[in-house]
């Protein structure tokens, strides 16, 4: 905002912001606190989470930068809330998302351990069948065991029953043909049996087989199913600590900035009569360059004319009257050829113009926003600052206003114009108030001198006692 210094030419106090901002600055504070200042700042609208984050930022950068020349640690706490509460609705989203997945991962460990039960039922089942199965052969075994030895004694084995237990020769009938006979009608019986219970038993092998290959598929996916559950688990309680957080945060930067009500009334006070005075002493400035300008043409024109009476007068035209004066209008400030103040592209992270401050933040006094009338370059502290055109320097130092290390460099008058350009927060200043200078001759050294947030460059250009947008002038 304003700046004040001594820099070889008396007190001098150098702008932040010009009037038309300063008008606007009176109920700030009011805005400021009291109107909701834990209000949530509404989502960017942009495409894509890079656009909504540069927009967010933008905001931030945006309500530093109303308030850094009244005070550092005020404007980075508004930026913070800034910050905080654009966050929180994302955050917020966030951690409903991760809930969301913990009930997902919960509801497939559940279902997965309940077809795990089911699959360890069948199972049993299963061990219960072929248990029983193998009962029922052993049995029938032993049955058709007997009626071998009543064969054997009857007379021998029929053929089928000799292979099926493995005995080469049925032996000698000893016995009755009566009792053979009764041998062959149970043991073909028991044989069917053996034969069914066999293959029942081989069915139920294959069925174990398959089912303890399910239960090992399962319990290999609920046991990474168990981890994904933990990891939604460990993501939702973090993003649950960010969303409170930001909440906590938030409430402690609007505390902050409430208790700061009296401070900051103080300070935009000052301020604002600061730059009432500097807007006043530089209009005067350049109303006076243009002034003697404007004589120096008037003074150049009537010699001119009185040359060319003379010179009429020795031809013999003593009635030549020359045509009156009349002061051309003012012409385009291009003439002046600015050069950018930077070597390399340095990008604009708060320009030229009427900002509008999101709701529930910075309203100032109700006008929703306020004038930057210079341009904010992100430029990394230490690097070279070039005069954008020939002048001379007017204040090169250190100013008490907020402004830190700044240079003042007035450009005089092209074709009825007067420009000035000021240079805030240089962490060094390698020019002298009265001093002559080139267009792109070093002048300083960018840094966060004064209040100010951050390494930048705050760069003004003030044109005929006005502040215009710089960037129309490189």
């Amino acid at each position: 905002m304003n700046s004040t210094s001594s820099g070889g030419t008396g007190a001098v106090t150098t702008p932040r912001r010009g009037g038309r901002w300063q008008a606007r600055m009176g109920g700030t504070l009011a805005s400021l606190v009291l109107v909701g200042m834990l209000g949530l700042v509404p989502a960017a609208h942009a495409d894509n989470l890079d656009d909504q984050a540069a927009a967010l930022r933008q905001q931030a950068d945006d309500a530093a930068s109303a308030l850094e020349f009244v005070d550092a640690g005020i404007a980075k706490s508004a930026s913070d809330l800034v910050m905080y509460q654009g966050q929180l609705p994302g955050a917020q989203a966030a951690l409903a998302d991760a809930q969301n997945r913990v009930g997902a991962a919960t509801e497939l460990v559940n279902s997965l351990a309940a077809r795990i039960g089911l699959a360890q039922q069948s199972k049993d089942k299963i061990t219960a069948q072929i248990a029983l199965e193998a009962k029922k052969s052993a049995e029938t075994k032993s049955m058709i065991g007997q009626l071998a030895a009543q064969s054997y004694k009857a007379g021998g084995l029929p053929p089928n029953l000799a292979l099926i237990l493995g005995v080469g020769n049925s032996g000698d009938l000893a016995d009755s043909i009566d009792l053979a006979g009764q041998a062959m009608r149970s043991q073909n019986a028991a044989l069917e049996r053996l034969t069914t219970e066999k293959a029942t038993n081989q069915n139920a092998q294959a069925r174990l087989v398959a089912v303890e290959a399910e239960i090992k598929d399962l319990k290999t996916q609920a046991d990474a199913a168990l981890v994904a559950e933990q990891a939604a688990r460990d993501q939702a309680a973090a993003k649950k600590a960010a969303v409170d957080k930001l909440i906590s945060d938030s409430a402690a930067i609007n505390a902050k900035l409430e208790a700061q009500k009296p401070q900051i009334q103080a300070k935009i006070k000052v301020v604002q009569q600061q730059q009432d005075n500097v807007a006043a002493k530089i209009a005067e400035r350049q109303r006076q360059e243009i002034e003697a300008a404007r004589k120096a043409a008037a003074a150049e024109a009537a010699r001119q004319a009185e040359l060319a009476r003379q010179k009429a007068a020795e031809q013999g035209n003593n009635n030549f009257v020359p045509p009156p004066y009349v002061p051309p209008a003012p012409g385009n400030p291009s003439a002046f050829g600015l050069a950018h103040p930077f070597a390399g592209n340095i990008p604009i992270t708060s320009g030229f113009g009427w900002r509008q401050t999101p709701p529930g933040t910075i309203d100032f006094n109700g006008t929703g926003g306020y004038m930057h009338t210079g341009v904010d370059f992100g430029a990394t502290c230490g690097t070279p600052v070039y005069a954008a055109a020939a002048g001379t320097v007017v204040i090169a130092g250190w100013t008490n206003g907020g402004g830190g290390n700044t240079v003042q460099i007035t450009h005089g008058v092209i074709q009825g114009n007067a420009l000035m350009t000021i240079y805030y927060h240089n962490s060094s200043v390698q020019v002298a108030a009265g001093q002559q200078v080139s267009r792109g001759q070093l002048i300083a050294y960018s840094g966060s001198t004064g209040n100010s947030t951050g390494c930048h460059a705050h760069f003004e250009t003030w044109l005929n006692g006005s502040p215009v947008d710089p960037m129309t002038l490189l």
